[in-house]
């Protein structure tokens, strides 16, 4: 960079790279084409992909079913966002911010439709009594933790996710900028798990469901191949949870819905039955 960049009076787009989302990102929201979303025979129908934020809800829905809870059956639809499903009129009529996950729940008189993914954990741990205590002390900490995520994962996501990995040219300031705050955030962590098993206390909950699609992928090296780059090995309590976590068998089979990437046996486009996992996850080698 040698040519000093000055911000114009008043900000207009311009047809320049901006790496491989710039054919969809524009500063306005709304639908941009009709589109009649899919349905299936479930009450709740999710609509998603399988980035850290769609695992998380994926994650949750196969938790509630491990424990025995029928009505956590779910259609799981794929929105390539890369091609611009989010934009369509239906699933904008569900989330008018055109971002996955989104979830329509059937089974009331009315349909609920419900957006952003910390939220979706929070509806589904309430709807079904589950990884939510009840006590408020302990349900304040989980909703702190919650609430930390969603404020957070940003900076890691569209912050040092976004310079490291997806911009057409790598700057220095940028990725030394969100790298700084990707490892304090790590550090956070760490130091809370260097108290306790979980991260809001000594119970599985909607906040490890939360963070660990981001964080713990993140120091397992699945995300962004990042893995040496932030020397994740250094944050050791961090990185034992990340591992206890990804141990769980719906967490094994929740990741890999919604996700057209990786080995064949982590590829489920679309769910509409627990069948839909088993079938790929027998093709583990």
């Amino acid at each position: 960079m040698t040519d000093k960049y000055v911000p114009p009076a008043v900000w207009k787009m311009e047809n320049s790279d901006g790496g491989q989302w710039s054919s969809i990102n524009r500063p306005d929201s709304g639908s941009r084409h009709q589109q009649t979303l899919p349905k299936g025979k479930h009450p709740l129908q999710l609509y998603s992909m399988g980035t850290p934020n769609g695992q998380k809800v994926t994650i949750m829905l196969e938790e509630l079913l491990a424990i025995g809870i029928k009505d956590a059956e779910y259609d799981a639809h794929l929105i390539r966002i890369a091609e611009g499903d989010q934009f369509g009129s239906g699933f904008v009529d569900i989330n008018p911010n055109s971002k996955i996950p989104a979830l329509i729940d059937y089974s009331n008189e009315n349909q609920i439709n419900v957006f952003e993914s910390g939220n979706i954990l929070l509806y589904l741990a309430e709807k079904f009594d589950h990884f939510l205590p009840k006590q408020i002390e302990a349900k304040t900490q989980v909703m702190n933790w919650l609430f930390w995520l969603q404020g957070s994962a940003p900076y890691l996501g569209g912050g040092f996710g976004h310079f490291y990995s997806y911009a057409p040219e790598k700057f220095e300031y940028p990725i030394n900028r969100f790298s700084m705050e990707a490892k304090r955030q790590l550090d956070v962590l760490d130091k809370q798990l260097a108290k306790h098993d979980f991260i809001a206390g000594d119970s599985y909950s909607i906040a490890d469901i939360a963070i660990w699609p981001w964080y713990g992928n993140l120091v397992l090296g699945k995300l962004y191949d990042a893995a040496e780059f932030l020397d994740v090995s250094s944050y050791k309590h961090l990185k034992g949870w990340a591992e206890k976590i990804e141990s769980r068998p719906a967490v094994q089979r929740g990741r890999i819905v919604n996700r057209t990437w990786g080995e064949n046996w982590e590829q489920i486009p679309e769910r509409h039955s627990a069948k839909d996992i088993d079938k790929v996850l027998n093709l583990r080698p």
